[in-house]
């Protein structure tokens, strides 16, 4: 493939698109390089699924480009369309298509496909199903979508909310079968609205929020540029205004029973606040200091 030139398998260059006036993606750019996974996260309605069809060829940039194996999607040939496996959120298939039908018949268009027998299996699908598309579950459309997506060994593998609606261990079985494609060199471009996923699977991420990139990286990076702040857990209704007073940093109670010091921590700042906490008889239960992805989406979500 594109792989030898260097060239980035997905290049999204300050990518704008508009409906009606309003910006549902703006100025966004990042690349996917091949070899691995990128993850665009974000809440719905973030712009995640309208630069995912781009991507895919289906909608037209107002401004800003975006290339695919070094090609416009829109007009990328057989030869480039064969070297891209999709698999788009809610995909519909032919109601009375069976898994083992639609597997095959996906593997037929290409060149050196899985196994398909064998792929339906580790998607977690009996390959003897004879349930048509129309009557399966939510869960089996999503495992069969996203073994029609693997089926032809793509270069380029674009998926949007892959795990939407999986149990745990269906989510886990499916990212085993993404992170197969990465190590054989396919670049993954997926969206998730899960953090607990972005945190453990992509090798880099990118935060988007209102159409907007607002922070990119690996997640440990990412998830180290949050503000830091020390974070415990007890019972619901402390006076946080003499806790304050006596830690020296504002205290606030969120949920109940979180509380919060806007401070950047130290070893000063946990004394303090410990001493101020066993002056009231109070028992913490967890103390941490914050700094994760969800730290950083919730800040930059507010914006």
């Amino acid at each position: 493939g594109a792989g030898g030139l260097g060239i980035p398998a997905v290049e999204v260059d300050a990518f704008t698109k508009r409906y009606s006036g309003r910006t549902a993606v703006g100025d966004l750019t990042f690349s996917v390089e091949h070899g691995e996974i990128f993850a665009l996260v974000g809440p719905n309605g973030a712009g995640k699924t309208t630069t995912l069809e781009t991507v895919q060829g289906y909608r037209r940039p107002d401004s800003g480009s975006v290339r695919v194996l070094g090609c416009d999607p829109r007009r990328a040939g057989r030869r480039i369309r064969a070297q891209i496996g999709v698999m788009p959120q809610g995909a519909g298939l032919y109601a009375g298509i069976r898994p083992a039908e639609a597997v095959r018949l996906f593997a037929s268009y290409y060149a050196a496909p899985e196994e398909p027998l064998a792929l339906l299996e580790r998607a977690g699908i009996d390959p003897s199903s004879k349930t048509p598309w129309r009557r399966m579950s939510g869960g089996q459309q999503q495992r069969l979508s996203l073994a029609l997506a693997l089926v032809g060994r793509p270069d380029v593998l674009i998926l949007d909310e892959p795990t939407s609606g999986l149990d745990v261990q269906a989510r886990a079985a499916a990212w085993d079968l993404i992170r197969e494609s990465r190590d054989r060199g396919a670049a993954v471009l997926v969206t998730t609205h899960l953090l607990e996923e972005a945190e453990r699977h992509p090798d880099r991420i990118g935060i988007i929020s209102r159409g907007r990139l607002v922070a990119s990286g690996s997640p440990a990076e990412v998830a180290a540029a949050a503000t830091r702040r020390l974070e415990f857990t007890a019972r619901p209704g402390l006076p946080v205004d003499r806790i304050s007073a006596s830690a020296g940093s504002p205290v606030t109670e969120g949920p109940p029973g979180r509380y919060s010091v806007a401070a950047e921590p130290d070893a000063h700042l946990v004394a303090r606040l410990t001493q101020a906490l066993a002056d009231l008889g109070v028992l913490v239960s967890e103390l941490r200091t914050s700094g994760s992805l969800e730290d950083v989406f919730n800040e930059v979500a507010d914006r």
